[in-house]
């Protein structure tokens, strides 16, 4: 099969099962959602997050050296395999967000309460849990993938669709970047740092209005203009 239409379905399911993982954890178990709202990830509006469809790949890419035998013992060859997957996945994270930080003057996530953390990206306890999804992608995940990739070469017309998802992720990334843009110029003019989850948590707070289902995807729609909203951000930064 084309290796590039291999990575497209890596990417397409990736960003997608990951969407959902992310969906759950912030409803039931994330401390920055006290109220256990639904709350759509990431800072796309569609269902899917490119930094889970980039770290399948990478895990896809790294169970090629499941052949490669380090131990004679089985099991410390899979416990080094998941562990190399981890730091990969790690540093996936630290480049994302040192991209983010540094270019879009933005925080998407902070891990600066947690211990060991480098920068408020990347921290030991985290690290550990994709150590542990790199296990479930290994045992429970990856041998499926595989029987998905054999029925996508038989059935090519599936290959449109996944083409239709990377056109809607596409416009739904421009129409994204020019709020990231309105932000990231913000922030350089008032010399902060964005921090995204508390902005998106103040917003949540104005949508009293809308539906939640209007609220769940137009995650920067309020009342005011997103000018105004920033500056009242500004303000709680600074108490």
């Amino acid at each position: 099969m084309n290796i590039f239409l291999v990575y497209a379905f890596m990417f397409f399911t990736g960003s997608l099962a990951g969407w959902w993982l992310e969906l759950f954890f912030r409803r039931f178990f994330s401390k920055n959602n006290k109220e256990r709202r639904w709350i759509n990830p990431g800072f796309l509006n569609g269902p899917y997050l490119p930094i889970y469809g980039f770290g399948v790949c990478a895990l896809y890419t790294m169970t090629m050296l499941e052949d490669v035998a380090l131990f004679k013992s089985a099991v410390l060859n899979a416990i080094v395999l998941f562990l190399l997957m981890a730091a990969a996945m790690t540093v996936i994270e630290y480049i994302a967000g040192v991209i983010f930080i540094k270019y879009m003057k933005i925080k998407l996530w902070d891990y600066s309460d947690e211990w060991l953390n480098l920068n408020g990206i990347i921290c030991p306890k985290f690290s550990f849990f994709w150590a542990i999804l790199s296990a479930v992608y290994y045992f429970a995940i990856h041998p499926y993938i595989l029987s998905g990739l054999i029925w996508l070469s038989q059935n090519l017309a599936f290959s449109f669709f996944i083409g239709f998802f990377f056109g809607v992720f596409i416009i739904d990334v421009c129409v994204s970047l020019n709020v990231l843009v309105k932000l990231r110029a913000f922030a350089a003019d008032n010399g902060i740092i964005i921090r995204y989850e508390r902005l998106k948590a103040e917003i949540r707070e104005k949508k009293k209005k809308y539906s939640k289902l209007k609220a769940f995807i137009l995650q920067f729609r309020t009342e005011n203009n997103l000018y105004e909203t920033l500056q009242e951000h500004l303000r709680n930064l600074r108490k």
